[in-house]
């Protein structure tokens, strides 16, 4: 399959490096302070294929700049309720960049994709997530097949509790996706609790095996 792969809440240093070691396209540290993934400490050296990714939850566009600079980020991935025009004044700031910008949407059981004509002209990824407790990292699925509807042509990141016992469904979704056309449109898997030993401490053996099945 030709997909991007995110590996989300990044924490720890040396896990750090020895995730980077497997190329993922980009990974996620969480600059909010109520997940237990927490980022608050420096990024390694890794290699610049990796696009760094800062996931703000609501936070002040100085706070979303600050953390450019101070980490050199290369995406910004919105988690909260941010509005359409708070993503067009952050796409103004950044156009000077090359700076992506990612937006979040929950889904559980059904989606009005209405909500996304706002955002169409503002960002340059949508990422659908779980809508569960939890800000991320809920380590539940959602019902892929509402994406079927999907109306946009804006690439998406796909989320929500995916791990190895997930690989046939993805194939599964990729094959439906390839046979109606769309499969463009799949640009991302985003992984992050399923292949944790705790939070925010990945296991490196599960995930060369997932991207040895679904990403090579």
């Amino acid at each position: 399959m030709n997909l991007k792969l995110k590996i989300c809440g990044m924490k720890h240093p040396e896990n750090i490096q020895e995730i980077a070691a497997l190329h993922p396209d980009y990974m996620g540290f969480i600059f909010y302070e109520k997940t237990p993934r927490f980022f608050n400490t420096e990024i390694p050296k890794i290699s610049d294929s990796i696009k760094k990714t800062g996931v703000f939850i609501e936070s002040e566009i100085s706070e979303i700049l600050d953390k450019i600079t101070e980490f050199d980020l290369n995406a910004i991935q919105l988690h909260g309720g941010e509005s359409a025009e708070f993503c067009a004044e952050l796409k103004t700031v950044l156009k000077e960049t090359n700076i992506e910008i990612i937006k979040v949407f929950s889904v559980k059981s059904e989606f009005d994709f209405n909500q996304l004509a706002d955002f169409e002209d503002t960002v340059d990824y949508f990422l659908f997530d779980t809508k569960g407790k939890h800000k991320g990292g809920n380590g539940e699925t959602f019902d892929w097949t509402l994406l079927k509807d999907y109306p946009s042509e804006k690439p998406f990141f796909l989320s929500g509790g995916i791990g190895l016992e997930q690989l046939e469904d993805l194939q599964e979704f990729y094959t439906y996706f390839s046979k109606i056309g769309k499969a463009h449109l799949l640009y991302a898997i985003d992984v992050n609790s399923a292949f944790e030993n705790e939070p925010g401490l990945k296991n490196a053996k599960k995930l060369k095996q997932f991207v040895d099945e679904i990403i090579s």
